[in-house]
């Protein structure tokens, strides 16, 4: 073979040798673009769907701020007819006839007694109750209890109702006491009506 030919050859071998690893390295090429375009496509996807579930969240997240802000008003509007109702309580108890007074009180003492000796301490003005209404209750408590209650000296100023002693042991059925007790329970209803709304 003469020198023109086998160069001639070299060339078209290096040729064919440089056109196939051309179209592998294009084929190659095709595939990562091909795959890359998938990867995109599944990025945008997933981030379309971040976005949508973000969106979502946000949309939730607003409603459950508004219907809080709602209940939170709501609450405040009951809390301010719970200060109307307790002060009106208060004031009626205390502007309360003398014996549905009494009657009241009798009730109460005979439930708060424990051991049927206790010093009953009242207001410094307390007047509706005094030895006789202790006698009377004492009579009430019957057998079985000691029947004997007895006014204190000690006076404190608890506008009305009654503090029962013994000892260093203390019930206290002051009005103020009884008021916050009832109030404590109303809002606790109230904290609960609260959450479950705000759900």
């Amino acid at each position: 073979m003469e020198a023109s030919g086998v160069i001639d050859k070299i060339l078209a071998d290096a040729n064919a040798q440089a056109e196939k690893i051309q179209a592998e390295a294009d084929q190659k090429q095709a595939a990562e673009q091909k795959d890359l375009e998938s990867q995109l496509e599944q990025f945008k996807k997933e981030t379309a769907k971040l976005a949508q579930n973000a969106a979502e969240d946000k949309k939730a997240q607003m409603l459950a701020a508004a219907r809080m802000d709602i209940a939170k008003q709501h609450l405040a509007e009951k809390a301010k007819l719970l200060d109307e109702v307790f002060s009106k309580a208060k004031e009626q108890v205390l502007k309360m006839p003398d014996d549905q007074y009494r009657q009241l009180m009798k009730k109460l003492m005979l439930k708060a007694e424990e051991t049927g000796d206790e010093e009953v301490i009242l207001d410094i003005n307390e007047k509706r109750i005094d030895d006789e209404f202790i006698k009377d209750v004492n009579r009430e408590l019957g057998p079985g209890f000691k029947g004997n209650l007895r006014l204190s000296e000690e006076k404190q100023p608890i506008e009305a109702g009654f503090i029962l002693r013994r000892g260093k042991i203390k019930n206290n059925v002051s009005l103020g006491v009884l008021l916050q007790t009832a109030r404590e329970e109303l809002e606790a209803d109230l904290a609960r009506e609260l959450f479950s709304d705000s759900k």
